[in-house]
């Protein structure tokens, strides 16, 4: 029978087949580890007498509590430094292979895994973090748990779970240009609403995310979660295998060749049926915030604030009502008229290196908007190291944005990057919900490039509202390097680590 990638994923970690409604049994390959969801778990382990299985397919870093400026220096809050103190004494007792702060492969957990090139095609991944759908760009089975699942992994390195239903989402045709990769997740999670996915494992496909780069693949893969599903995915092809090559942990001669040959036999079989199938025309997206307090309240920039009384479905219409209050907004307002006071460039999201590059092709040479606070956090330490070798950082603070160590920063506030409230903030990251990024804070999602041309004029904005001159291509701020030599083999270089004194 064909197969979907999915399924193909599923049936080859199986090991043992749910019976009378019972869940299957499915092998982890890789288990991702940070501080926020897994002190209990290792106390579980510690109070069941239990081993961590597999030490080797565990992996930690510091990112959710850290804070991003003065990281030489013990952290402030207590906390966030009882949270990062807690999780480097348990990777020690249990023999957990961890990345500190200070060290150059610490960062976002979802940007770690692929830099190192842990994450493959064909893997299952699993981390107490619901943006572990991040990993699915690479073709593999991905997903957040919970505590009590983090343990049983950690003790296993196996999960029970139900088989998950799938959907396809096809993107045909060609994205216009100054439109990427979240302008795509961002119309999709508007078409289908924060609950179309749930219960699904939605596969990406058609021509327009076959064009896209790693990056940018795992930017749409990282979102799915905001659609409601449980993981998103990509089939695996040429791009995927040009990205792992030569990593830290990707297999090598005789192995990467066995490797690549089972890896393009992951891709859906034709005539493979999807449980739900959505369709969307690249042509017709453009630039695309949220003006509400939900991943599924946004618009195209062109478009306006909604007015409630359009809207026939009662619960909609008081979710409208609520958001447009809390967000400070007035019905029929244009989106590209709203003032923000902050704009953050960052996240497992958006803070990879294509990500800074094409932000520092907008900025480069000019100011931002007086009052506009910029914040720039690099998603890894290595990112950080790779852009400043590109000299991107020397660009951000010309600009006068704020350049920062890495770590999930206002994302989502556990550190000192926060909203204040009634402050409005156009993001890069994944969740605007009510006090996401600071109690009373206001947050309008945007990709990249709407984020800088929001930090020059001051409102939000995307590259066709900048004055760039006649004989400027909007393709040409993509995410390649500005010199177009990059910066080649960060990914592979020792560790750099510098005196952290942050327990003390």
């Amino acid at each position: 029978m064909p197969l979907t990638l999915a399924q193909k994923v599923w049936n080859d970690h199986l090991v043992t087949k749910g019976e009378d409604g019972a869940p299957d049994l499915l092998f982890i390959d890789l288990h991702l580890v940070h501080e926020v969801t897994s002190p209990q778990a290792f106390e579980g382990l510690r109070l069941a007498g239990r081993p961590v299985r597999r030490t080797d397919l565990t992996l930690a870093t510091e990112d959710h509590n850290t804070p991003t400026v003065d990281i030489d220096q013990p952290i402030a809050d207590l906390t966030s430094r009882t949270q990062i103190d807690t999780l480097r004494a348990n990777c020690a007792e249990f023999g957990v292979r961890l990345h500190s702060l200070g060290d150059a492969d610490q960062g976002i957990v979802h940007q770690v895994g692929p830099q190192l090139g842990l994450t493959m095609p064909g893997l299952t991944v699993v981390c107490g973090d619901s943006h572990t759908s991040t990993h699915g760009a690479f073709g593999g089975l991905a997903f957040g748990i919970g505590t009590s699942e983090v343990e049983h992994v950690l003790a296993t390195q196996t999960l029970p779970l139900q088989p998950f239903k799938t959907m396809a989402i096809t993107i045909e045709g060609d994205l216009p240009p100054g439109t990427t990769s979240k302008d795509i997740i961002l119309a999709v999670i508007a078409k289908i609403g924060t609950g179309g996915g749930q219960g699904y494992v939605l596969e990406y496909r058609g021509k327009a995310i076959e064009a896209l780069s790693m990056d940018a693949r795992m930017t749409i893969c990282n979102m799915s979660i905001e659609a409601g599903a449980r993981a998103g995915m990509i089939a695996p092809d040429d791009t995927t295998f040009a990205y792992l090559k030569g990593r830290p942990h990707a297999p090598e001669g005789a192995d990467w060749d066995a490797a690549v040959e089972y890896w393009r036999t992951l891709v859906t079989d034709e005539g493979a049926e999807f449980d739900t199938e959505v369709i969307l025309s690249a042509a017709d997206l453009e630039p695309f915030v949220t003006w509400g307090t939900n991943p599924g309240q946004g618009l195209p920039l062109s478009a306006s604030v909604p007015d409630p009384r359009d809207i026939s479905d009662d619960d909609e219409r008081l979710a409208a009502e609520r958001a447009i209050e809390y967000m400070g907004l007035t019905a029929g307002q244009p989106l590209k008229e709203i003032a923000v006071d902050t704009v953050f460039m960052g996240s497992c999201t958006n803070g990879r290196i294509e990500d800074l590059r094409s932000i520092a092709k907008v900025i480069q040479g000019k100011k931002k908007a007086e009052g506009v606070r910029v914040l720039a956090v690099p998603a890894s330490a290595r990112t950080r190291l790779q852009a400043e070798a590109e000299g991107l950082d020397k660009i951000f603070e010309d600009f006068g944005a704020e350049w920062r160590n890495a770590g999930c920063s206002m994302c989502l506030g556990m550190n000192p990057d926060q909203l204040t409230p009634g402050e409005r903030s156009a993001s890069t990251s994944n969740r605007n919900f009510e006090g996401r990024q600071g109690k009373g804070g206001r947050t309008h999602l945007v990709s990249p490039l709407v984020a800088a041309a929001t930090a020059i004029r001051g409102t939000l904005s995307s590259l066709a509202d900048l004055d760039l001159g006649d004989d400027v291509d909007l393709a040409s701020f993509d995410g390649s390097p500005l010199d177009g030599k990059g910066a080649p083999g960060f990914d592979g270089d020792a560790p750099i680590v510098v005196d952290c004194p942050l327990a003390a």
